[in-house]
């Protein structure tokens, strides 16, 4: 008798994360010539910092490193607690940290202790991919608002009240400042009009800071300085230059506090114990003076980026002002920016990223480039781009 193939249920078809073929064609073209320049990748280049990995190794021989409390150990929300008075001069105490593996695992917790099947949430477009994959396998209806140069890649309070007119306050909103894919930053008045008008209509906001620190020039605000009935993000990830030790936290409302911890017992024990002591390290003033190396040379690098940017014939219309990517129109030169990402990769060894991922709906027209890596390598990423056919309209 033939086998059934298994069953495969209709919330995990979401679309797949694009950039991780560009990754894998990368690869193929490393192997073969050896002359890939990554400008596609969404993390630092730069290992942890020394104190964090100091931390790992003390842990890692002198404990056993069993399970942790759900959310955390408490000098890790301590430290985190911490963090956030120096960085956005808020109070928080530390039983308002509630930590998990990344903050991957925080939005997916988030969301199923915050939101129903067949509730809407908004994010902007361009947006995170994940955001709005994870919401819709979860069930929950997601609308994307079109949020252009103009508001800087951002939502506006207008087009919550222009939404809330034709359907209906939203049950959630979520805003990234910094923000992948654009870099850009909600101004803090806006940020602060955000936060009052979700308290106000029930809607929960959920600010994604998990680029904070990563700024130049234009100073970044937190929801939690407005309004804390808002839900906010962090990570060690990206600042902190430790994607792959899987830490995040969130700071969140006395309400949710409870169906979190729940919710995270269940799904995910605790986070790693060994990166939680790393994170610990993290936080040291040793380590932050390390990091603001690393951000002076995003800060340089930027600056190289958006000089020749009009050279190499990309246009980008609202430079970033955090994170470490350029949101650029390649509508002149393509209406498939998949394909045309994959001409370049083969025509002259660089990658980056198609903007499919981040924008459902002019995304075709866009590509995402990363500034993560060292200013010598995207010097000559921009050099070979500059000399490319692909390049010219």
């Amino acid at each position: 008798m033939p086998s059934r193939p298994a069953r495969v249920s209709r919330r995990s078809a979401v679309e797949p994360f694009h950039v991780m073929e560009v990754l894998k064609a990368a690869a193929e073209r490393q192997r073969t010539h050896g002359d890939v320049l990554m400008l596609c990748a969404g993390q630092p280049s730069t290992p942890a910092p020394a104190p964090a990995v100091r931390a790992a190794v003390e842990a890692a021989t002198s404990q056993v490193l069993g399970y942790t409390e759900s959310i955390g150990i408490l000098p890790l929300r301590e430290a985190i607690a911490r963090h956030h008075r120096e960085l956005s001069d808020i109070e928080v105490d530390p039983d308002e940290v509630l930590v998990f593996p990344g903050s991957s695992g925080a939005f997916t917790a988030l969301f199923l202790a915050a939101f129903d099947a067949g509730d809407t949430v908004v994010m902007a477009r361009p947006g995170y991919p994940a955001y709005r994959n994870t919401l819709q396998a979860l069930g929950v209806r997601v609308h994307e608002v079109d949020c252009g140069p103009q508001t800087r890649y951002q939502p506006t309070v207008a087009m919550l009240e222009d939404l809330a007119a034709e359907s209906g306050p939203p049950a959630g909103l979520i805003v990234a400042s910094p923000a992948n894919p654009t870099g850009t930053v909600i101004d803090a008045d806006e940020l602060a009009a955000l936060a009052r008008w979700c308290e106000e209509h029930g809607t929960l906001l959920v600010s994604d800071e998990i680029y904070h620190g990563l700024t130049y020039g234009r100073p970044t605000a937190s929801a939690w300085e407005t309004s804390r009935e808002a839900v906010v993000v962090g990570s060690v990830s990206k600042y902190f230059s430790m994607t792959g030790w899987r830490v995040g936290w969130l700071l969140a409302p006395a309400s949710l506090r409870r169906p979190l911890e729940v919710l995270t017992g269940n799904l995910n024990i605790c986070p790693p114990g060994i990166s939680q002591h790393a994170a610990l390290g993290a936080f040291t003033a040793e380590a932050r003076a390390e990091l603001e190396g690393h951000r002076e040379r995003y800060a340089a690098t930027r600056e190289l980026l958006v000089a020749r940017l009009p050279e190499v014939g990309l246009r980008m219309d609202a430079p970033p002002d955090g994170a470490f990517y350029a949101w650029c129109d390649v509508g002149h030169l393509t209406d498939d920016s998949v394909a045309w990402c994959q001409d370049l990769l083969a025509d002259c060894g660089v990658a980056i990223t198609p903007g499919v991922d981040f924008d459902t709906a002019n995304g075709h027209r866009m590509v995402r480039l990363s500034f993560a890596g060292s200013t010598a390598e995207v010097a000559e990423a921009l050099d070979r781009m500059a000399a490319s056919s692909l390049l010219r309209a």
